[in-house]
């Protein structure tokens, strides 16, 4: 069943729309205070589609980050009792209690690393907020984390280009159900 492909297809083809931009930015910002979606499942395709504006769009993905690292920041600053109970029905407690306890030892370390790995970062920009962190390393680290990861990203699809895009394509469908495997792998472990 070729699943992934037709969807492979349709993101590219909304990587290319005229207000593409704009969504990237706005899940990007969303991402890092609030919603579960990583802005890299825009970023790549739209890298994809748009070689020549990778760099840029990183520049905007890591902008709309940190502003959204800065809302997490303020959520967790003067509304951390009202969205306790969300973060409990998401079950991204366990990570707050984990990243409180990272903020107490190592402060703008703890959001460098956040910030450039795959951990929930709104976890902790949230935290960043309710320990009442420093300001500015807050966001020196969120700059810097959030920039790294994205210019990353959006540099090595620009340096893979053409390539790798038809790469991709190819293997797409393996990619596609290897993901969705790996998935409920992880799901079935953290049950258990």
């Amino acid at each position: 069943m070729k699943l992934f492909s037709a969807l492979y297809e349709r993101t590219l083809r909304y990587a290319r729309h005229r207000h593409a931009v704009w969504y990237l930015g706005g899940l990007s910002f969303m991402e890092s205070s609030f919603f579960p979606v990583p802005p890299d499942v825009l970023l790549i395709p739209m890298c994809l589609a748009q070689p020549k504006r990778a760099l840029f769009l990183a520049l905007v993905t890591t902008l709309t980050s940190v502003l959204g690292g800065l809302f997490g920041y303020l959520i967790g600053h003067f509304a951390l009792e009202a969205i306790t109970p969300l973060l409990h029905s998401a079950g991204y407690w366990p990570y707050y209690e984990k990243a409180q306890a990272l903020f107490a030892e190592w402060g703008f370390w703890a959001v460098l690393v956040a910030g450039f790995s795959p951990i929930p970062y709104k976890v902790f920009t949230i935290a960043a907020g309710a320990a009442a962190m420093p300001f500015v390393p807050f966001v020196l680290a969120s700059a810097l984390s959030r920039g790294a990861r994205f210019f990353l990203v959006a540099g090595l699809i620009r340096w893979g280009g053409e390539k790798m895009e038809a790469t991709l394509r190819r293997h797409v469908e393996i990619a596609g159900w290897a993901s969705v495997a790996i998935l409920a792998l992880a799901l079935v472990i953290w049950k258990w």
